[in-house]
């Protein structure tokens, strides 16, 4: 058991933002700090010499080393002291990631050495996880290459907000401090575009060993202080105690009559007596006591209490249904739930990533089958451009995609809580692809469905639905019409009610428009206001539709959750008719002109812009308004419901 906890421990490693005060030099912990940088720019060579001029290595290893490369008759690689087979010598490429142990002034380290070759950035997605703090290698004479804007952007996405950057290989251009200054401008114009600002520039000469752990003569023009100096002032992440609890169930265990549900405190505070509340389940329960391993020799001497970073055990007052993967939080501040994901990703996989292509999620302890919904946008890391005209990642690629899963799961947005707010793609056992969870344009469907009012009992009719069809001739029912703004739902929506009352049947539009002037005026356009709007509607539409009537809805309707609710609300009596038009020929409608502003920054969070329009998967009838012409729509419609809807009953007026 103790073995599981401590080591095995199964989640995504985390970062939070660093803590303002150094790290505590007389702390266990260590520090764990990434290198990274383009191929051949010399991050082992760094590393190695650092170890070596820190009297770090094992006995007798820089001699076998200084003896291999005297033997090969080439003068001493420090990169040699890092690789761990000997094929990596006779490529003189790292291929895999080396973890490196190490004190300085009595602050331990974990150097990450992450390989730099792109045909190894799997490896690297695993090494820069982990780090509280990065460094990135550029050649002096090379300055910045490509891999080098890629791996800086990768640090982005991971979330590393502490970066030393150090300019290697400065003997080659001769100490050259004009040279120095040209690289620092360019590195940090590059980094300020995606919204990093490295805390260190520092040049050095790995090979030489200059400004490793001392100033250097051949740099005098430098007056900073040496890398090892330099990187003691990184600190370790700090414990997210101030957010919300979130309490990953990493397995459940039964030991002495006790179920034992384990896992780490990943923020937040945990003590005896909480209420939790476990997700996706949404059941309750009380922590009746908190396990810890080994256990303490005097019970009373046991903690009451669980911090973020700690492994423990704990106990619940009730049994429940609680496996791996499940969430425990406080009843007041639990995570979103959602069946939809957008994620910012890194893509490492040979195999492109394509739309509706499927993986396997994982985040923290938990997994979940996904399907690529859409590929918002991929970034080029050279001009950092957008392209958005694409259905396909390639590999080494940087993506906006939205991931769909069958049912909805807990989940936390990076921003809201870092410890939580990372996901890793699976291809099969394969690492496909990594990054951070973003959650801007879809609302939190826990929040939509908790009621306020208390003390209310439903009141039963008197009147049946079958009473109300002999009354109005035919049966009440919900048309739902979906689709983009300018894509035709009003305009078909209010012929198609023309047609339906010209023959004598109840009819009425509800208008996305018309009901945000009196209904829903009270609400914007953020995915939860959204959210909000369709929920009343649907529930409108439904009570429309119990009283008889024929209800045509024309609102975008963005979200596939949401229409499914108001499908639900109908109670079967709901048809979903697709109004499809792709967003370039709605753009060149724009009949209220609401493309053009949202171009140019006026109108945030438009459909098919800046927010998205989920497409409906399986819709009763989809209307093609480019190929067909208005007459032609409204006469589909038309024949649907009458092939559909029984209008066969003679209208009480009528007789």
């Amino acid at each position: 058991m103790n073995h599981t906890l401590s080591e095995q421990h199964a989640h995504i490693p985390t970062n939070s933002p660093p803590h303002k005060q150094k790290s505590n030099t007389t702390t266990l912990l260590p520090l764990r700090i990434v290198v990274v940088g383009h191929v051949d720019h010399g991050k082992s060579t760094l590393i190695g010499r650092l170890l070596h001029d820190t009297n770090a290595l094992p006995d007798g290893k820089f001699a076998q080393v200084e003896k291999s490369c005297a033997d090969r008759g080439i003068p001493l690689e420090f990169s040699y002291l890092l690789d761990a087979f000997q094929a990596e010598r006779n490529q003189a490429v790292t291929i895999d990631t080396t973890q490196i142990f190490f004190h300085h002034a009595g602050q331990p380290y974990v150097i990450i050495d992450a390989p730099g070759h792109r045909e190894f950035l799997k490896n690297m997605v695993s090494g820069a996880a982990a780090a509280d703090a990065a460094i990135l290698v550029v050649d002096a004479d090379e300055g910045i290459q490509e891999q080098t804007k890629r791996h800086a952007y990768l640090l982005r996405i991971l979330g590393l907000s502490q970066i030393m950057v150090v300019i290697n290989k400065m003997d080659k251009i001769d100490y050259n401090a004009d040279r120095f200054a040209e690289i620092s401008k360019d590195i940090t114009n590059y980094l300020s575009q995606i919204n990093i600002t490295p805390n260190y520039i520092l040049p050095i000469s790995a090979r030489e060993g200059e400004m490793i752990t001392s100033q250097s003569p051949n740099m005098h023009w430098y007056s900073g202080a040496s890398f090892l100096d330099t990187m003691a002032n990184f600190s370790r992440a700090a414990p997210l105690l101030d957010l919300p609890l979130r309490f990953p169930v990493q397995d459940v265990y039964r030991l002495k009559e006790k179920r034992i549900l384990v896992g780490r405190v990943e923020s937040g505070t945990l003590q005896i007596g909480d209420t939790l509340l476990f997700s996706p389940g949404d059941e309750q329960a009380t922590v009746t006591s908190i396990e810890y391993w080994p256990p303490k020799d005097n019970k009373a001497d046991t903690p009451k209490t669980a911090t973020s970073g700690q492994s423990i055990g704990i106990t619940l007052n009730k049994p429940l249904f609680v496996e791996r993967g499940h969430i425990a939080a406080s009843p007041d501040t639990p995570p979103m739930l959602s069946n939809v994901i957008e994620a910012n990703i890194f893509w490492l996989s040979d195999t492109n990533l394509q739309i509706g292509s499927r993986y396997t999620l994982r985040y923290g302890t938990s997994k979940a089958r996904v399907s690529v919904q859409s590929i918002d946008y991929i970034i080029d890391t050279d001009d950092l451009k957008q392209k958005t005209d694409t259905a396909t990642v390639p590999r080494n690629a940087v993506a906006r995609v939205t991931l769909r899963i069958h049912h909805p799961i807990p989940i936390d947005p990076y921003s809201h809580n870092p410890a939580m707010g990372r996901a890793v793609l699976y291809d099969g056992k394969d690492v496909a692809g990594g990054g951070i969870i973003s959650m801007d344009h879809h609302p939190d469907l826990r929040r939509q469905n908790t009621p306020k009012a208390q003390n209310i009992t439903k009141v039963t009719h008197l009147l049946t639905p079958k009473e109300r069809a002999r009354h109005n001739g035919h049966d009440g029912t919900v048309v739902w019409l979906t689709g983009l703004s300018g894509s035709g739902k009003s305009t078909l929506g209010m012929m198609l009610e023309r047609r339906l009352f010209d023959k004598g049947y109840q009819c009425f539009v509800l208008d996305g428009d018309n009901i945000r002037h009196g209904l829903n005026s009270d609400l914007g356009f953020s995915p939860e206001d959204r959210a909000e709007n369709i929920r009343r509607i649907g529930e409108v539409a439904a009570l429309m539709a119990r009283s008889g009537q024929i209800v045509i809805t024309a609102f975008i309707s963005p979200y596939h959750s949401d229409r499914e609710k108001a499908r639900v609300a109908a109670k079967g009596n709901f048809h979903e008719i697709h109004i499809k038009a792709d967003v370039e020929v709605c753009e060149t409608r724009d009949p209220k002109g609401l493309y053009k502003k949202a171009r140019s920054g006026k109108i945030k969070d438009f459909t098919g812009v800046d927010a998205p329009y989920e497409v409906p998967h399986n819709p009763e009838l989809i209307i093609d308004t480019e190929q067909n012409d208005v007459d032609t729509c409204v006469n589909q419609i038309f024949e649907y419901i009458c092939d559909h809807v029984d209008l066969s009953q003679t209208p009480h007026s009528l007789k």
